[in-house]
């Protein structure tokens, strides 16, 4: 299964192309091996003039005080430990702990990246190192809104009274996570750039994979299914508790951090006096700061499983990992976002082979951001796309996503407008090219999304055998913006 999910996405790439995995574009214009090589001639030591170790790049932070802020010094890693590693023994969740910066949700995705050894040599990429061929020099890759980019960054860390100010090694002596985090900054525009966030962002542009999100107040009958078949899938999964009042009770009473990013692990069914119990493991990237209802690590009731089961799953250790059943995931975490090379985990067709088809588009002002009312002569100034699917397939056949793509460079400055999709039924005998309204007078009511203001919608839908008007929009007229629309399916399809 998961060599058809890989062969799916990396299908989107021209082979060798611009933006491929195997061929990223240059972040800033960087090129990491000529720079590696002119630093080694000349003898010298990496400094980024793109992120350069300074205030601006540290950016906003309301941990810090003004006063602590202007004592921030940049440390390269032999400055904090005379033997520092770029990785020991392979890379795990439990090699790192949360900083100052408030980016559970990005830290959350990377504990989730862990247990993707094929992505995570992607992002993460080996043979770097403090020894050979030393100058302070590293890069890592990202999926960037329909491309990979290689992002080259300098060694230098900020720290404050010698402790670091990002991400921090468990042992000290390992490096991979604050420098990951360190060009994860560098892409939004500053560390500040990166603080609040939701996990699927990361889980996206560490994969550019298929992303799935379920509210826990409401979920699906085959939720557990659904999580079987994303484990067997290998995907990425994190999940998101309440925050407010709810999250704040919650707290107190389960030891739950509110409005926090975790990420799930592991699932699991066992039997307990004489009955099966679904669990899942979760981790906090906090390191600490555990779960302590049911089935947590002190829990009596793992003594009503079997020794092997205890052996396997219960770890009594301050490491902020945990299991819980579903039914309390359901009712003390708000929501679940689960991330794949393909959709094959969204319902029990595993073996299915998922075309993709990817488009980029803009709304333009007064040109063609005509906002989502249909009865409106604007709307019909919206892109337009045409979708011919040739067969049908059992279920959802059809997965349709919308991602934005700001033109600001800084995370915090982006502003994201509500969209989602119209779809119609073309009726025979249309004319070939944009449609108007008097163009489908005759076709059936069209299909409308519940706009959501967000970086991605993700919309599933069953479409028989036929042709169909996609018309993306955002909900007020008006909004300047790019977009990437991505279209799954099950059957053969043609997008123009």
């Amino acid at each position: 299964m998961t060599s058809t999910c890989v062969k799916m996405i990396h299908s989107l790439y021209k082979q060798g192309g611009e933006g491929s995995p195997c061929n990223p574009v240059k972040f800033k214009g960087q090129d990491f091996k000529q720079l590696k090589e002119t630093l080694l001639r000349e003898g010298k030591k990496f400094e980024d003039e793109t992120f350069p170790a300074n205030i601006d790049s540290l950016g906003q932070f309301e941990e810090l005080t003004a006063e602590q802020l202007k004592e921030v010094k940049w440390c390269r890693p032999h400055e904090l430990n005379p033997n520092p590693s770029f990785v020991v023994d392979g890379v795990s969740r439990f090699d790192f702990q949360q900083g100052f910066v408030g980016n559970c949700w990005f830290l959350s995705s990377i504990g989730a990246l862990t247990k993707r050894k094929s992505l995570m040599v992607q992002v993460v990429l080996p043979d770097q190192s403090f020894k050979d061929n030393y100058v302070g020099i590293f890069h890592f890759r990202f999926w960037r809104f329909g491309k990979w980019v290689d992002v080259v960054i300098d060694d230098l860390l900020p720290t404050l009274y010698e402790q670091l100010v990002s991400v921090s090694s468990k042992s000290g002596t390992e490096f991979w996570p604050p420098l990951l985090e360190k060009a994860y900054a560098k892409v939004c525009g500053s560390y500040g750039d990166m603080i609040a966030g939701l996990p699927p962002e990361a889980l996206k542009d560490f994969s550019g994979g298929v992303h799935m999100n379920y509210k826990l107040s409401k979920p699906p009958p085959d939720l557990w299914d659904v999580m079987i078949r994303a484990t067997q899938c290998k995907t990425m999964m994190a999940c998101g508790t309440f925050s407010g009042e709810k999250g704040e009770e919650y707290s107190n009473k389960f030891g739950l951090v509110a409005g926090h990013a975790f990420a799930v692990t592991a699932v699991k069914q066992v039997e307990s006096q004489g009955k099966k119990v679904n669990l899942v493991r979760i981790w906090n990237p906090w390191g600490e700061k555990e779960w302590t209802g049911d089935w947590s690590d002190q829990s009596t009731l793992w003594s009503t499983v079997s020794e092997e089961v205890q052996e396997e799953c219960l770890k009594v250790r301050d490491d902020g990992e945990f299991w819980m059943t579903l039914e309390d995931l359901c009712t003390y975490f708000e929501e679940l976002d689960i991330c794949c090379d393909s959709p094959n985990f969204v319902d029990d067709d595993a073996v299915c082979q998922w075309n993709c088809s990817v488009k980029e588009g803009r709304w333009e002002a007064g040109k063609s951001a005509g906002g989502g009312d249909y009865d409106t002569e604007g709307f019909w100034t919206n892109p337009q796309y045409r979708l011919t699917v040739k067969e049908i397939k059992g279920g959802n056949n059809i997965l349709l996503s919308l991602l934005q793509k700001p033109d600001e460079e800084y995370r915090s400055k982006v502003v994201y407008y509500y969209i989602g999709f119209t779809i119609y039924k073309v009726p025979s005998g249309a004319p070939k090219g944009r449609l108007s309204s008097s163009d489908l007078k005759d076709a059936p009511p069209p299909k409308e999304s519940i706009m959501d203001k967000k970086r991605e919608k993700i919309e599933m839908h069953s479409l028989e055998p036929g042709e169909y008007l996609i018309i993306p929009s955002t909900y007020d007229p008006g909004k300047t913006a790019s977009f990437i629309i991505t279209v799954y399916s099950k059957a053969e399809t043609e997008i123009e």
